[in-house]
């Protein structure tokens, strides 16, 4: 399954922790790290080893849920 979020922003980035919390993948920011250090978010299709990873407008973060992938689109 894979499936296309739009989360609009007013600034500049976001990043990737309070992408994920703001798109209710993930309740706490601090959740993203566990998914990020099993390898299972990506940025632009890369891998990604931060959760401070700055996202910026039109950057697409996909992550890998219990078999599904999720894809967030930044837009502004």
């Amino acid at each position: 399954m894979n499936n296309l979020k739009e989360i609009k922003i007013n600034n500049e980035f976001i990043k990737a922790s309070q992408l994920l919390k703001l798109a209710n993948i993930i309740s706490q920011g601090y959740e993203a790290k566990f998914y990020i250090k099993d390898g299972l978010v990506k940025l632009n299709g890369k891998v990604i080893s931060e959760r401070g990873k700055k996202v910026y407008p039109n950057d697409i973060l996909s992550i890998s849920i219990e078999g599904a992938v999720i894809n967030i689109k930044v837009v502004n």
